[in-house]
């Protein structure tokens, strides 16, 4: 499958050298010079992942990335040539996938384009009885639904809009409820790479889920942290 790549940043010459390495790896790309020409490309081009600075006039890349996610899933790495962690803690709150500071390795870049594109795509494009159950790609503890064969989250009944990060952390810890998974072991489990600080990492797309399935995200009734040790899901029957 051809995969489209929007790329997104002020300097000419940095889009330049995206398009030449995405292009000698076989994507196809779509261009934007600042957040409000991202946000619209993403609207009207079939794209698959975007590329997207953070520093950039009129429409920065942290505003494009929040309205992109209210009407889209799909991967979005950040590029910036802030590297503090608060920056990147921020980029992935606010529905980014991955962060690469400037100056980057177009090799590293490349990596982490394909891992995500394998992730979402694995997916599919993401967009009930009381009791657990687990049957062929069909997970269920209470009122919380994970049909991986449909690529589907329910809670209580609604349709919860995950992006690929969040489905495959919450399909990894609905495959065996009521284990303590460590940050460590989520990171190396779906991002498929090894695992160096990356606790506030994964904390931010916990948090995330957590908003997304439970009624009282302060009081949660499936996904619980363990401080210290890690996370589960709890098996409710």
């Amino acid at each position: 499958m051809d995969h489209t790549v929007l790329i997104c940043d002020d300097d000419p010459d940095i889009l330049n050298a995206l398009e030449i390495y995405l292009r000698q790896d076989g994507y196809d790309v779509v261009r934007a010079a600042n957040g409000h020409e991202a946000v619209c490309a993403a609207k009207d081009e079939a794209v698959h992942l975007i590329v997207m600075d953070v520093m950039m006039p009129h429409t920065d890349g942290i505003k494009a990335a929040a309205a992109i996610r209210g009407a889209s899933n799909v991967p979005i790495i950040f590029l910036s040539a802030k590297s503090e962690e608060a920056d990147r803690i921020l980029g992935l709150m606010m529905g980014g996938d991955d962060y690469v500071s400037k100056p980057f390795n177009p090799a590293e870049l490349l990596a982490r384009v394909r891992a995500a594109l394998r992730r979402y795509t694995r997916l599919g494009g993401i967009k009930a009885a009381v009791g657990y159950k687990s049957l062929a790609g069909f997970y269920q503890t209470g009122g919380l639904v994970l049909d991986d064969n449909k690529k589907r989250v329910e809670a209580e009944g609604e349709e919860v809009q995950l992006t690929a990060i969040e489905y495959s952390i919450l399909r990894l810890l609905m495959s065996e409820p009521d284990r303590v998974f460590t940050s460590a072991q989520i990171y190396e489990a779906v991002w498929d790479e090894p695992a160096f600080n990356v606790a506030k990492t994964v904390s931010v797309h916990i948090r995330h889920i957590r908003e997304k399935i439970e009624i009282n995200p302060k009081e949660p009734k499936y996904l619980k942290v363990l401080y210290g040790l890690g996370y589960k899901v709890v098996k409710i029957k």
